[in-house]
Formats: C-alpha cells, structure tokens, sequence
C-alpha cells in the first residue's frame, strides 16, 4: 500500500481507507461473526452478548461503550489518532445499523468453524488496513494508550489479552456454551494473523549475511543487478584470526532467492545466513517517516 506524496490527497486517503477498513470488519462481524453466537473479545465482543441478551443494535452498543473513552481520552492522545478512531466509531455504527441490518441481507447458517476462518479473515483484514493507516477501532486501543502514558511499566500486550480472555470466558455464560468461547478463541488467532499479513507483509524482509573472499564481486554484482545496498562489516576468524569482510544486505522475502543466486554463482562455498525481519524501513523500503 504506497502513501502519495501530497499532503491533503495523503490524509484523504488514509481516512478513505480507515473507512474502508471498518466496512471490512462491520461485514466480518455482520455475516459471520454474531450468526454464530461468537464474541471475540473486545468491545466488539461485548456488544455481540449484548445484543443476544436484549436485542439492542450492535452498532450502537459499540458506539455508547466508545464514545466516553474517546471522551477521557480526547486530551491525552494524538488529534489524529482521535479523529480517525472517532470515524472508525460512527462509520462501524452506521454501516452495521443503518445500512447492512436494514438491507437484511442473508447471513452465513453453516458449520461455525468455517464462520469462525472466514469471519476471522474478514474483520482481520478490515482492522489491519484501519492500524496499517494509523487508525483504531475504539475500545482496548484507547484503553491501552490510555494506560501507557498512566502506567509505562505494564505489560499491555497481556493486559489487552486478559481483557478479551474475560470477554470470552463471559461468553460461556450468556451463550450457555463452551464451544462458544472455543470458537471465540479461533477468531481472535484468526484476526490476529491476518492483521499481522496486512499491516507487516510488505514491510517483512530477509536480513542476509555472506561470508566469502568474494565480496567484492558480490557487492558490485548485488548492486549491479538488485539495486539494494550493502554494508561490509569487518570481522575475525575465530580459528584462523584473519581479518574478513562479511556482506549485510536487508532484502524483500521474494528477493532472496535472486540474491542467494548470485552469491552461488560468483562463490560456491560461500556461507550465507539469512535471518527474518519483521520489518525494514529505510530507501527501497517503507519510509521512516511512515513507520
């Protein structure tokens, strides 16, 4: 996903695609997720036993739990961060209340393991473009940065999961039904991975290091052919003590293959070590500033 350079155009489109994101998740959430008597945790999940319980519109339900923390929060966290969450809030309660409930159109009736992949698929997809674009959906987001700045020391990670762990093991009671909560926990891997493709996929790459007395010819042909950049680094035999050049070069996961090529072909007993980066920022990559 490639940002334009034109500022205005820039944030337009961000809040486009935030709106976008939350239609994705509004749709997961509508045609898989609550059929199923599903609640994956978080604010989402809330409202889903909510609404099996009295009735009352999730989208609305989603937006009377958001709208105070957006409250309380509204000093301490970034405009931006705000505005785009507040959008996500409304767009959510539009699209599942006023648009997707009314039109009544079919849901998904099947095997609940397969509402659970694709629904998990769906809001996982919808939530990713929405972080990916420096958005949230509410909830846990503004709970946790609300806890970062009051207590830097917690682990959020693990208290955003015990949040949704409460979520689930209450949707055994309200749904009188263990398997309810079995199937909540293969949503949220679901979501969880497919949120990690979407906002980290492009930015994944291959930390590549090569050994060989070659390094030369390696780094021209690298450059030559690749147009990526090389850094030697200077190292030590451990047994011989001579003084080697060793090849750092970051690559794109589909590159490696072309690289490893060449290094064969140029040094067939050359030693190579290629590690995964979970993301890689700089030129040829994504931007720092984006990061």
């Amino acid at each position: 996903m490639e940002k334009v350079k034109s500022p205005r155009l820039e944030n337009l489109l961000e809040y486009l695609f935030v709106v976008v994101g939350t239609g994705l998740y509004a749709l997961g959430t509508y045609y898989f997720i609550t059929p199923s008597n599903i609640a994956p945790g978080g604010v989402s999940g809330i409202a889903i036993m909510v609404n099996y319980l009295t009735g009352a519109p999730i989208g609305l339900i989603t937006a009377a739990i958001n709208l105070p923390l957006l409250i309380i929060g509204w000093r301490r966290l970034g405009r931006e961060f705000l505005m785009k969450t507040l959008l996500s809030v409304v767009s959510f309660t539009v699209i599942y209340d006023y648009i997707l409930t009314p039109l009544q159109l079919p849901v998904y009736g099947g095997e609940r393991l397969m509402s659970c992949l694709f629904g998990g698929v769906l809001v996982g997809a919808g939530l990713g473009i929405v972080f990916y674009f420096a958005g949230s959906t509410g909830g846990t987001d503004i709970v946790s940065k609300l806890l970062n700045q009051r207590f830097p020391h917690l682990q959020l990670g693990r208290v955003m999961l015990m949040v949704d762990f409460c979520v689930i093991l209450a949707s055994v009671l309200v749904f009188g039904s263990i398997e309810s909560a079995l199937y909540a926990v293969i949503t949220v891997f679901v979501n969880s991975q497919v949120i990690d493709v979407v906002v980290y996929s492009t930015d994944k790459g291959k930390l590549v290091y090569v050994f060989s007395e070659w390094h030369e010819a390696i780094t021209n042909k690298i450059l030559q052919d690749m147009d990526r950049g090389v850094t030697l680094l200077h190292g030590e035999g451990g047994y011989t003590h001579k003084d080697k050049k060793v090849l750092l070069c970051a690559v794109r996961t589909s590159e490696y293959h072309h690289l490893k090529k060449i290094v064969r072909r140029i040094d067939p007993n050359a030693f190579i070590i290629a590690a995964d980066s979970a993301e890689v920022m700089g030129e040829g990559f994504k931007s720092v500033e984006e990061g």
